[in-house]
């Protein structure tokens, strides 16, 4: 069956999505009522024609700015660049921070063929360099992998000098976590970013 083997490999290439659940997620649409597959088809036609990027923050948005770089409430003068959009919803359920963001959409993999040119750190320093106010603090919150740390000390370094502090996030030992379950980088992150009490 032609069509039912392109639709299974058009889930595949979904992320997290293997060839089990890709046949599980086409029998699901195969049994479905033919109203459920039109919702399903025109909610994802509307998210390609609705959404669109962010022009300050590149962050996922159906208006020019999204709500967030448009919000006056926030700190204006902190900058917390992420890899990826998602990443901003998972800051923000902290309720810990109150600035604004900047999304690279990757990372830099000198491996993968990925540079600079390739995210949106461009953006990122014109943004710092025309920003009023000024951009007071940039917080380097990618991931930590080789990519998302060699992204971050690249970053620092071409940003020294234009914002007055640049910081990283903090990373290691979770929230009831056992120390003796903890693998040896991630340990010895902890102690490299122990705080004073």
């Amino acid at each position: 069956m032609k069509s039912l083997d392109r639709f299974v490999r058009a889930l595949r290439r979904l992320p997290g999505v293997g060839p089990r659940q890709a046949e599980r997620f086409a029998a699901y649409f195969l049994r479905a009522s033919q109203g459920e597959t039109e919702e399903f088809i025109t909610a994802l036609s509307s998210l390609k024609e609705d959404i669109k990027l962010c022009r300050v923050c590149f962050a996922y948005s159906e208006t020019d700015i999204c709500a967030l770089c448009a919000d006056a409430s926030r700190d204006h003068s902190q900058i917390c660049v992420v890899e990826d959009p998602q990443d901003i919803e998972a800051i923000e359920k902290t309720g810990a921070y109150k600035g604004l963001y900047h999304v690279l959409h990757g990372a830099i993999s000198p491996l993968d063929g990925k540079s600079a040119e390739h995210v949106k750190v461009r953006e990122l320093l014109a943004r710092v360099q025309q920003a009023q106010p000024p951009i007071r603090e940039i917080i380097l919150a990618t991931d930590p992998d080789n990519e998302g740390e060699t992204t971050a000390l690249y970053l620092a370094d071409l940003l020294r000098g234009q914002v007055e502090q640049i910081t990283r996030i903090g990373y290691g030992v979770p929230l009831g976590g056992d120390i003796d379950y903890m693998d040896e980088m991630t340990l010895g992150y902890s102690l490299k970013g122990r705080t004073k009490i």
